[in-house]
């Protein structure tokens, strides 16, 4: 890795047209997977020339619960890449399946209402999740939430019962998605900074407010963000290939680099590489 290559991606998925290896899950077809092939090569020809060396990836719905390809790559670049898996809270043997992928180079696992079955107001109730919440503890695994506002109260909930366990909300949870960043919902988010476990992804930029880079309309949103939890407890991420869609890798990374002048050199340095590296690399 070269030296210039100092942040961190906490966040980006990759595929492969090569279905043939790498089957699609059920439901799932060739014309869905949009750009057709972001494979690993594909991420780093991206990530690279603005300075990112190591990237957390984020297991693709296109494959479901099979992690096979993620996890082939973490083993083809380990030096590159750590990776969060997505698994069947309705499976039996959480525990050794969460301590089997450790050894794999995974780091976390993606959790959301959408596999659980239930709204949004009961989504953390499967009898699997206090199993994934306990082994994470003990493994030193993160939990990372794919959610919006509706889904904090239970997290809040979950991170009482379980201290222990490093929790992740991923793309600020969502805040803006719909166009309107409502004061509420940021007020809520940072009410979660009250559990020391638990982490914020700032990033999906492209999907967020006004959805036009450079992102300056963002700002207050993460100025609350970065407040409320420290920037030793936020990670930038990117959410690729979708950032790079219409947008550039580069305008997501600018805002957190030039863009805000109320992070200090310290925070960035957290932001964009440290945080990640403590919650996602050691």
């Amino acid at each position: 890795m070269g030296n210039a290559e100092t942040y961190i991606d906490a966040h980006s998925h990759i595929w492969t047209p090569d279905i043939e290896h790498y089957p699609l899950a059920e439901g799932f077809k060739l014309a869905d997977m949009q750009p057709p092939s972001f494979t690993s090569e594909e991420l780093l020809a991206t990530c690279k020339p603005a300075g990112v060396g190591r990237v957390n990836l984020i297991q693709m719905s296109y494959y479901k619960f099979d992690n096979r390809y993620m996890t082939d790559m973490i083993k083809l670049y380990p030096d590159r890449f750590a990776g969060t898996a997505i698994i069947d809270p309705f499976g039996s043997g959480l525990d050794a399946i969460m301590i089997g992928f450790k050894s794999k180079g995974i780091r976390a696992f993606r959790i959301q209402p959408q596999y659980s079955k239930l709204p949004s107001a009961r989504w953390l109730e499967p009898e699997g999740y206090p199993v994934m919440f306990m082994t994470a503890a003990k493994t030193g695994q993160a939990l990372s939430c794919l959610i919006d506002a509706s889904g904090f109260p239970e997290v809040d909930r979950m991170c009482e019962k379980f201290p222990e366990t490093k929790v992740i909300i991923d793309h600020l949870g969502r805040i803006g998605v719909d166009g309107t960043i409502r004061a509420e919902e940021v007020d809520a988010l940072c009410a979660l900074s009250r559990h020391p476990r638990l982490f914020v992804k700032v990033g999906a930029f492209y999907a967020l407010g006004k959805k036009q880079p450079p992102y300056d309309d963002l700002a207050p949103l993460i100025k609350r963000v970065v407040s409320a939890f420290g920037a030793r407890r936020c990670m930038w991420e990117s959410d690729c290939p979708f950032q790079v869609v219409k947008d550039k890798y580069t305008d997501s990374l600018d805002l957190i680099k030039n863009r805000l002048d109320f992070l200090t050199s310290d925070d960035k340095r957290w932001l964009l590489s440290e945080t990640a590296e403590a919650t996602l690399f050691s």
